[in-house]
């Protein structure tokens, strides 16, 4: 018997409440496979088991406020014989007892939308159709916000809610923002950060994009942002000291890049789920993969893994008009990237004097993992990645 417990999902998570079971006794599932919903400050996480096996027991009832590392579920291996009461896979699901549930922030913008297709004479994007199937919400009856009143996901996690149950916005960026000042403060603490920047001249890579954009749909074109995601990525396979976990006064290299995000929630504060996979995804990819995970975190509706998995955060606030980021290392990983504001600047090729587009790119790295040498190298090889955008 496997013993299924509370995960940590951040290194600022000690507690979280489960809001709603996704399997019941007598239930086969696989490694991956999402079994519970568990609120946290940050987000409403899909929290995956990391065994195969049948679900024996649930131990704990939606609404449950429990620390990381309580019990959580019973499974029986594969290997293992069910026993009648797991072999109950219709058995009652735990009653409830009004848990906190989401607020239901505005609709995100994002570079990419989803088709909606038509359900009836409404339309609803595949999302939504598929969050309300999971909450019971009658599509009939769900007002649609979106684009010429089509059902966006949002509009089906209000349906979701009532008003007893629905934790205030100004609760959850509250308790947000104590969790953030906890792991920055330990951040500067115990890791001995320093700071290096270099200049990357973008002509190359804005040109690019101006090439392969115009043959594009507008639904399809690629951002800057994809570019530097994707470099950052290469980047940091190339100098694994930069990408990985320092813990137990030790540091452990992922042999997974998995960029964090650093993404601005709409009502204030700060989520940096990961691109899972990042350096094996092609641009494409990760334009999709970008817009798809900015919406579900602004809807607070996250996965375990992009919380728990990130190997090295991203963050860029060009789009904010700020040219320079010296970030602050989200423990217990080792590096961060920032990126500012591109900005024309004059620039000297030979002898040839030019006014290019121009981004400043900074590193925040562990000085017990890495030293200047080490992190001056890493940041060449990103900016001469984005000298080739094409082979990225």
């Amino acid at each position: 018997m496997i013993e299924f417990k509370l995960p940590s999902l951040g290194a600022d998570m000690d507690r979280g409440r489960l809001l709603e079971w996704r399997v019941r006794p007598g239930d086969a599932v696989k490694r991956g496979d999402v079994v519970a919903v568990v609120d946290t400050s940050k987000a409403a996480i899909d929290v995956e088991i990391w065994a195969s096996g049948t679900v024996q027991a649930l131990l704990l009832q939606p609404g449950d406020d429990v620390p990381v590392g309580t019990p959580m579920l019973t499974l029986l291996g594969e290997a293992e014989p069910v026993t009648a009461a797991a072999a109950a896979p219709l058995a009652p699901m735990p009653a409830a007892r009004a848990p906190t549930a989401l607020p239901s922030p505005a609709p995100a913008a994002t570079p990419i939308q989803a088709a909606a297709p038509e359900v009836g004479r409404r339309r609803v994007s595949p999302a939504a159709r598929k969050r309300a199937e999971e909450l019971g919400v009658d599509l009939d009856n769900v007002p649609g916000t979106g684009p010429g009143g089509a059902v966006t996901i949002e509009d089906v996690q209000r349906a979701g809610v009532t008003k007893p149950q629905a934790a205030s916005i100004a609760e959850r960026m509250n308790a947000m923002r104590q969790t953030i000042a906890a792991a920055m403060a330990r951040s500067k603490r115990e890791i001995p950060h320093y700071y290096l920047a270099t200049e990357v001249p973008l002509e190359k890579a804005t040109d690019w994009l101006v090439r392969t954009n115009a043959e594009r749909p507008v639904t399809s074109r690629i951002l800057l942002a994809a570019l530097l995601i994707k470099a950052t990525a290469l980047a940091a396979r190339k100098y694994p000291e930069m990408n990985g976990f320092y813990r137990d006064s030790a540091f452990r290299p992922s042999s997974e890049v998995n960029v964090g995000i650093a993404i601005s929630l709409r009502q204030g504060g700060l989520v940096a789920p990961g691109l899972l996979a990042t350096d094996r995804k092609s641009i494409d990819e990760i334009m999709t993969s970008l817009a798809d995970l900015v919406k579900r975190t602004r809807a607070f509706s996250l996965r375990a893994s992009e919380l728990s998995e990130p190997t090295l955060t991203l963050t860029n606030l060009g789009d904010q008009g700020v040219e320079l980021v010296q970030g602050v290392i989200y423990p217990p990983q080792v590096a961060l990237v920032g990126f500012g504001k591109p900005t024309r600047r004059a620039w000297v090729e030979g002898n040839t004097l030019r006014l290019i587009p121009v981004v400043t790119a900074t590193l925040a790295a562990d000085h017990r993992v890495s030293d200047g040498h080490r992190g001056a190298l890493f940041l060449a090889c990103l900016r001469d990645l984005l000298q080739e955008p094409d082979k990225l």
